[in-house]
């Protein structure tokens, strides 16, 4: 199923009144009084408003703006799974007798699609043929993960206040859906979120920030009103380039390369001061 979103019949309408409007300037003057839409006015003057609104936020998504919207990377922010995907990474390379090292994993394997880390894996193989390799390579990883898996420090604390403050919230992930839903089942934390966000089921996955731009609009949010949570460097650019303050996770990359990578605070777990001080908790 593709996470997206209809667009409305209202903005359906607000298009069409704003392309007749712009057709007909082109043509050679404006609209007079009987040749303009009923209500387009109306329409226009909201549109107009709400456009300024955003591009307001857009400029400047830090100001002291209500924090209700949470977004979530899966892996390595909910829960430690790193040394997992390693693992079965491996298991795949073996058959070659290759294998990749944790540095080479926290650089070009960590929070990146499949059809990425294939790529860099293989350079040149097509995606017939790295397809079943990948979904073996998951299935391997879903093979690994215990009936219970602990979720980070803090997280039931933040949904708690999350659900307290009437806050959205969402999990936005690279990791396949068979994996995200098998995860959040595992740590307790299915049916905790609003929705759930898959970046192959996007035109772009992470690190582009069409991800992110997604829960936003799924969820009715702006980037202003938003915090994000992410544990490599593809998540952190990912968020931070839709304009949403970023938390990097400590685990698998330190302070100064989640910082490079665009965070603007880094925590530990969902615990941290920066945390609860930026949310007013």
């Amino acid at each position: 199923m593709r996470v997206g979103v209809q667009e409305s019949s209202q903005n359906r309408g607000q298009k069409s009144v704003q392309k007749r409007v712009t057709n007909k300037l082109q043509k050679g003057g404006p609209e007079t009084a009987q040749q303009r839409p009923p209500g387009s006015y109306r329409m226009s003057a909201s549109l107009n408003r709400a456009s300024r609104r955003y591009s307001t936020l857009l400029r400047n998504p830090m100001v002291n703006t209500p924090i209700t919207h949470f977004l979530f990377d899966l892996d390595g922010t909910l829960m430690d799974s790193d040394a997992l995907h390693h693992a079965a990474f491996n298991t795949i390379l073996s058959r070659w007798n290759r294998s990749v090292d944790v540095e080479y994993y926290k650089t070009h394997i960590m929070g990146a699609s499949n059809a990425m880390i294939f790529n860099h894996l293989f350079p040149g193989m097509p995606p017939s043929e790295y397809q079943p390799l990948a979904e073996e390579k998951e299935q391997l990883f879903r093979s690994q993960l215990d009936q219970q898996v602990a979720p980070t420090p803090g997280i039931e604390r933040l949904l708690d206040h999350i659900a307290r403050i009437g806050g959205r919230s969402a999990v936005v992930t690279n990791a396949p859906r068979a994996n995200a839903e098998l995860m959040l089942k595992a740590t307790g934390l299915a049916g905790r979120f609003d929705t759930l966000v898959i970046g192959d089921e996007l035109e772009r996955a992470k690190p582009d920030p069409l991800p992110y731009l997604t829960a936003l609009q799924l969820l009715g949010g702006t980037p202003g009103q938003a915090v994000a949570f992410e544990d490599s460097s593809s998540g952190v650019k990912a968020a931070s380039s839709a304009q949403v303050w970023t938390f990097g996770m400590l685990g698998g990359l330190d302070e100064a390369r989640l910082r490079a990578a665009g965070a603007h605070a880094v925590i530990r777990d969902f615990n941290g001061q920066a945390l609860w001080d930026k949310i007013g908790g």
